[in-house]
């Protein structure tokens, strides 16, 4: 029996309190030869998403779905034989023709796109980061074992298996001796978005209920709707839940090998700087993380490098492992190890993963099986926790008057050399992309305990609140309690 949108809607309380299921209790799974997709989202990440799934054998693109009309019939009219189309993603979930969707809407969708479709029995593949919020993705994780569909996470360098060159390196040969620190690196430029007088006249070929969903329905005062989305924590997560869940998802897969779902303390520092736009998200944010004993700073910057000064160390998109015998600095696609004395080790090159990841997916919805899914839900749940949890902490020091916070130095840490060093790492990249007066008056700066997913210390009555929006209606993402663990056989 087929479990579609209505069906689930109407019974939803029922199935939200209901006993565990397990995988796949809707019915047997026939393997699958050709894979149906819908995708959802035909902006710049679903076109090269669309691009990358026609390469793989066996997928048919079987629908297509955007509430811009303009950008769901140009992608349609881009293949030869164009799919169906909807402007509601609800009615691509109904289709008996659909298998399996990809979620490339805008960030405010993700976990109510993803769960949407699951509950009408489709397979995921959702773009990073994983939800807005906590709350919500807490919600798509337990949607994934209730309904019991496959759901990877777009970051695809999972897929790369250069990654698993790095765990042996780092960790089987400890080629570099015992990991101490990491310093990650998100400095790229970005234009600032623009500030209207009035309120953008949205055009009329885009159904801005249907964009907007469960975000706050408010007037758009940037330049353009699409894509600068991001920098408005209505709608984005910012840098750092765009490029940072990236990098923070390396780290966490080859420096921290998993083991570490989230960090235990967060201290953060960073606004938006020079640019007098509509954006509200930081343009430049450093965050300092405690993390299974090992500490973990970054900095992520959208701000050019100003002329004449030094930059930091490592890749500007990348990370940089501290060692007890060198470091090693890796990237999307490659890597660099050095010794002690700053010789080359050796060098390891990858294919950020792209193409490989898309078919580990369809191979799974073919197989009927997440075993060997690339980035389950629990995994992307963990690297987006890291970016959300960066973000509250930051978001909270930015409301705070001045004379509540006087420090000078990152807080946060019970290291004092790793302290400092990691404050120094900070005044090093203000110092690089902030006029002078700035930089000097970029000081404050707050710490947060995590545990159990909330936050403790001064400022926990702030930050907790942020773990969850208020979604508007009839767009609220659903309470989905955990399935209870199954019974063992005897």
């Amino acid at each position: 029996m087929r479990t579609n949108r209505r069906t689930f809607l109407a019974n939803g309380a029922t199935f939200a309190a209901s006993v565990s299921l397990p995988r796949y209790a809707f019915g047997a799974r026939s393997p699958l030869e050709r894979v149906n997709l819908g995708i959802v989202g035909c902006g710049w990440r679903g076109g090269q998403l669309l691009d990358t799934f026609k390469k793989i054998g066996g997928v048919a693109i079987a629908g297509l779905c955007d509430p811009d009309q303009e950008r769901l019939g140009a992608m349609a009219h881009s293949l030869p034989s164009p799919p169906p189309t909807w402007k509601d993603m609800r009615s691509l979930f109904d289709s008996p023709d659909i298998d399996a969707v990809v979620i490339a809407n805008p960030n405010h969708w993700h976990c109510l796109s993803a769960i949407w479709a699951m509950q009408a029995g489709k397979d995921v593949y959702v773009e990073k980061p994983l939800g807005q919020t906590q709350w919500e993705a807490q919600q798509l994780v337990n949607a994934v074992d209730r309904c019991g569909r496959i759901c990877q996470v777009g970051t695809q360098q999972r897929s790369d298996p250069m990654q698993d060159e790095i765990r042996e390196l780092l960790h089987t040969d400890r080629a570099l001796g015992a990991i101490q620190s990491v310093t990650i690196n998100r400095l790229g430029e970005r234009k600032p978005i623009g500030r209207r007088a009035s309120p953008m006249d949205v055009p009329p070929t885009i159904d801005f209920d249907l964009w907007t969903g469960p975000a706050k329905l408010k007037p758009i005062y940037r330049s353009e709707l699409q894509y600068d989305w991001h920098w408005d924590w209505n709608t984005g997560s910012g840098e750092m839940g765009n490029w940072g869940v990236h990098v923070l998802d390396d780290v966490r897969g080859t420096v921290l090998l998993d083991r570490v779902d989230l960090p235990e303390k967060v201290a953060a520092v960073g606004g938006r700087y020079v640019w007098d736009d509509a954006g509200d998200t930081p343009n430049l944010q450093f965050v300092l993380f405690e993390a299974g004993g090992i500490p973990v700073q970054m900095a992520v910057c959208n701000l050019p490098k100003l002329p004449g000064v030094a930059g930091v160390p490592g890749p500007s998109t990348g990370y940089i492992v501290h060692c007890e015998g060198g470091r090693l600095e890796g990237e999307r696609g490659a890597a660099v190890a050095f010794d002690e004395r700053g010789k080359e080790v050796c060098r390891l090159s990858g294919n950020s993963g792209d193409v490989l990841h898309q078919e580990n997916f369809i191979n799974a919805v073919r197989a009927g099986s997440d075993q060997r899914l690339a980035a389950p839900v629990s995994v992307g749940f963990a690297s987006t926790a890291w970016s959300n949890l960066a973000n509250i902490a930051t978001r909270v020091g930015c409301t705070l008057p001045s004379e509540e916070t006087s420090a000078t130095e990152l807080p946060g840490h019970s290291d004092e050399p790793i302290r400092n060093a990691a404050s120094e790492y900070f005044r090093q990249v203000a110092a690089s992309h902030l006029p002078r007066d700035v930089a000097d008056a970029t000081k404050l700066a707050i710490s947060l305990e995590i545990d159990s997913g909330r936050f403790f210390g001064e400022w926990a009555p702030r930050a907790n609140p942020l773990l969850k929006r208020e979604d508007r209606r009839p767009y609220e993402v659903p309470e989905i309690l955990p399935a209870e663990a199954t019974p063992a056989g005897p």
